[in-house]
């Protein structure tokens, strides 16, 4: 009787321990600051990229983005302290090293900001 009913309990049990595993979640990348934004959620796009900025403090590009961000939250100061850090970056980084656009965009935004004052 007891086997009969381990035998009958065993698929029941084997199901319950069957659970969906959490997939892993995808790390953080210098280029996560303008991925999927939208602008009714801009302070969770600020709050993210804040953590990409954190994640990469020698990279000029997430200072880049969280300059768009805040630009577009109407917080221009910020947007451009993150230039002036983004350009420090960029005046660091080694001949060559960085994408051409991003040190134009860098350039660009600095320069609207020097123009601001």
């Amino acid at each position: 009787m007891i086997r009969a009913l381990l035998a009958a309990s065993l698929p029941l049990l084997l199901l319950s321990s069957c659970g969906e595993a959490d997939l892993p979640q995808r790390s953080l990348q210098p280029d996560d600051c303008l991925r999927d934004i939208h602008l009714d959620q801009l302070p969770q796009a600020i709050a993210r990229c804040n953590q990409v900025v954190a994640a990469f403090p020698s990279d000029p590009a997430p200072r880049n983005e969280r300059s768009v961000l805040l630009a577009l939250a109407g917080n221009d100061a910020a947007a451009c302290r993150d230039i002036e850090a983004a350009q420090r970056l960029v005046a660091r980084a080694a001949p060559g090293s960085l994408d051409k656009l991003l040190v134009s965009e860098v350039a660009m935004r600095r320069r609207s900001c020097l123009s601001q004052r």
